[in-house]
């Protein structure tokens, strides 16, 4: 017998890589002779570099990069495989992250995604010729100057001199010049982690939406949203790359918008990029039981979120599935995929602290009964069909 193992992160208590091995502890007590493949998931956000890690067989680098705000360096870490594609691991939030900036210092005018440009351009010294980022959890509204400053490319005001590579610099730009881009982007394959949807500008654009919660005013927010609109003019007429009502160009604070437009990037969900990564559908393949889980299961599950893309990818391959839950939140059986089965860890009523505390163990404990469980029901199926029965 072959099970998938393909958890994501159970928030605050065991991140991806830890879940999966406390389910693989318990299924290999309940089924001893079991093959078992781990692979750890994550949505493209916080927690993808260390899910893909493991699956790749790949090592930690950290570098020091530009922080979010002017003079702010920054230590961030990224994943880096050798094989079967030279491939990095990157998230943004490593280097120009909300999280970087103390609320009171929040201000999307002076922010910038610089850091993150140097850590893609420290990726491509390495030899990358993949790369994976997750743009989620970003402190900055710059269209991806920043980021494409960093590898080359040039944003010049009406009288030729350098703009600023920030919020406050998007309305300045007069010219692009992208004779200087690192040429070896040319070369590398860019997948993005969105799952944004919003255009770049207007009422559901990256400055009105996303704005308000990285420091911006009503009026920054005006600003902004004129500054991404002559942005997307001159990347349009210099560049060629019509991004304006690009799905998902919002995120990040345009960030999206820029790695299309300044490095051919490709968007996509980040649980699809993180199963393609993983090659979770090869691996599924042939497989008798997929096992996933994550720390509240509701019915919000369902929506881009790791258990419904390992559901999706589980049904296509005609693989069951079990789903293993910290919580079973509201309407979750809306969320519950056809044939999938799902459990709580939780041996009985608890405090959100003992859930944290013990979710390890509980997903060991959980998992061995869940299996317990598929097991019995497939010795039930194989009694019916030898007595040339039917199930009620």
């Amino acid at each position: 017998m072959r099970i998938v193992i393909a958890p994501d992160s159970f928030k605050e208590s065991v991140s991806a890589p830890e879940a999966a091995r406390s389910i693989a502890r318990g299924i290999r007590r309940a089924l001893p002779g079991a093959r078992i493949e781990i692979v750890p998931m994550a949505d493209g956000g916080e927690g993808t570099v260390e899910a893909l890690a493991g699956v790749l067989g790949a090592r930690s680098v950290r570098v020091r990069v530009a922080g979010p705000l002017p003079g702010l360096r920054v230590l961030a870490p990224f994943a880096f495989a050798d094989r079967p594609v030279p491939t990095a691991v990157l998230e943004m939030a490593a280097a120009s992250g909300l999280a970087l900036v103390l609320p009171r210092r929040r201000n999307p005018l002076r922010t910038t995604t610089l850091g993150t440009g140097e850590m893609i351009r420290a990726a491509l010294d390495r030899g990358a010729r993949r790369i994976l980022l997750g743009i989620g959890g970003s402190a900055t509204v710059d269209g991806g100057m920043g980021m494409a400053s960093a590898l080359g490319v040039r944003f010049l005001d009406a009288r030729g001199r350098a703009v600023e590579p920030t919020g406050a610099g998007l309305w300045r730009v007069d010219r692009i010049d992208a004779s200087g881009r690192d040429a070896r982007i040319r070369k590398t394959e860019v997948v993005v982690a969105c799952d944004v949807t919003n255009p770049l500008c207007g009422p559901r654009g990256a400055a009105a939406v996303f704005g308000p919660q990285k420091g911006a005013t009503p009026a920054m927010v005006r600003i902004l949203d004129a500054g991404l609109r002559n942005l997307a003019r001159v990347i349009r007429r210099d560049l060629g790359a019509d991004v304006l009502r690009l799905p998902g160009g919002a995120s990040a604070g345009g960030l999206g918008a820029g790695l299309v437009a300044f490095l051919g990037a490709r968007l996509a969900p980040g649980i699809r990029m993180v199963m393609e990564a993983a090659e979770l559908p090869r691996r599924l393949r042939g497989a008798d039981l997929a096992v996933t889980g994550e720390g509240s299961f509701d019915f919000q599950s369902a929506c881009g979120k790791v258990v419904s893309g390992v559901a999706a990818e589980a049904r296509k391959a005609g693989v069951p599935l079990l789903v293993l839950a910290g919580r079973l939140g509201r309407d979750y059986r809306k969320a519950l995929p056809p044939g999938a089965a799902c459990f709580s860890i939780a041996p009985g009523p608890c405090s959100l602290d003992d859930s944290l505390r013990n979710a390890a163990a509980w997903l060991e404990a959980a998992a061995e009964q869940a299996a317990q469980a598929f097991l019995l029901g497939k010795k039930s199926k194989a009694g019916v069909a030898l007595r040339g029965g039917s199930e009620v």
